[in-house]
């Protein structure tokens, strides 16, 4: 039984890999052709492209995995079917094995979807942003041509009057359409880009900050000196998620340390945690649906990998509108499965035959 089990795991784990893999391919070319034009235009290589889409990754992955890991076990158990091994199994009381084979699988890609949501997810987005940094203080301080409006992000539009020595721009001007509440301006006569080491500062001079609210309203505030934050400016939102950057266990020391935890970083930890029984349901689902040999032929065939994707699908809407949290449809999708599960494992009396 010990190989039984070591065979079906590689079956299930080579099919959801190798369709994880393609899918994250596919995805990682997408985020560099819809970030293709923009990059170029703030004057950086393919290298930084790549990077930046690299970073987008395990957001998307996330999405996307566990449905990779039922399909990639819907089609090893068709395959099986399709070749009698799966009637084979059922007849030769190997099903203790094919259960311990998906429990193995499912484990697994439980603890790495885990590791993805609570660890990975949180740097990939906290490196997304120092790069996105970066590449805004590299355009103020050296690719941004003078006279000629440029976004940085949408939203920011920069435009700079000139250069100078030691990296000096006359004439500062950025306009923040960002948020739909306030309209930023931004007006100095100089402007230097300077670095503590970790954060980038726009030092602006002799200038006025503008802001016009949405109902018209027109203040202004006038300086000789602003420090500026170049990550504020090269975010796609005005306000950023703070807790998306930081990792499981940061928002639990500091939990530990103050000893209270925050009600949104609480949800935070409850909704990476919901990935995993994301993972738990569409195996289940898939092993519901596909794990049982069976001799019928379906006038219309539907691919069950089509199922998955459906049902996936149904889950995340349910856990996106649902005022429970975004675990409900996972938790729904269980109850369901099970109940699947043990209709199809009762035992049944056989049918007699009438003379």
């Amino acid at each position: 039984m010990r190989r039984l089990t070591n065979y079906l795991a590689r079956l299930f784990a080579t099919d959801a890999l190798v369709l994880f893999g393609i899918v994250c391919l596919l995805l990682w070319l997408v985020n560099c052709l819809r970030s293709f034009d923009v990059v170029s235009v703030k004057g950086q290589g393919f290298v930084t492209l790549a990077v930046q889409a690299l970073y987008t990754m395990p957001q998307l992955a996330l999405a996307f995995f566990y449905i990779c890991v039922g399909i990639g076990l819907v089609r090893a158990l068709t395959a099986l079917q399709n070749s009698h091994e799966l009637h084979i199994i059922h007849t030769s009381k190997g099903v203790n094995g094919l259960w311990r084979a998906a429990g193995v699988v499912t484990g697994v890609a439980v603890l790495a979807v885990l590791l993805f949501a609570h660890w990975v997810e949180p740097h990939a987005n906290r490196k997304f942003s120092e790069l996105s940094a970066s590449v805004a203080a590299d355009l103020v301080s050296s690719t941004l041509r003078p006279g000629r409006f440029t976004q940085v992000t949408p939203g920011v539009i920069l435009l700079i009057g000139g250069r100078e020595g030691a990296g000096e721009i006359r004439e500062f001007f950025a306009d923040d359409r960002r948020s739909p509440e306030t309209r930023r301006t931004f007006i100095a006569e100089s402007a230097q880009i300077s670095s503590d080491g970790q954060n980038y500062v726009l030092e602006l001079r002799n200038g006025s900050l503008q802001y016009v609210q949405e109902d018209g309203r027109y203040s202004e505030v006038r300086f000789t000196r602003y420090d500026l934050s170049v990550d504020s400016l090269s975010q796609p939102l005005a306000f950023g998620d703070s807790l998306a950057e930081r990792d499981s266990f940061e928002l639990l020391s500091e939990a530990a340390a103050t000893g209270q935890l925050s009600e949104p970083a609480m949800q935070r930890l409850l909704d990476r945690s919901a990935e995993a029984l994301r993972v738990i349901a569409i195996c289940l689902f898939a092993l519901a649906i596909a794990a049982f040999p069976s001799g019928r032929r379906a006038r219309i065939p539907v691919p069950l990998e089509a199922v998955v994707m459906l049902v996936a699908f149904g889950e995340r809407g349910i856990g996106t509108y649902s005022p429970l949290g975004v675990g409900t449809g996972a938790v729904v999708l269980i109850v369901l499965s099970g109940g699947i599960l043990a209709y199809r494992l009762w035992p049944r009396r056989p049918r007699s035959i009438a003379a």
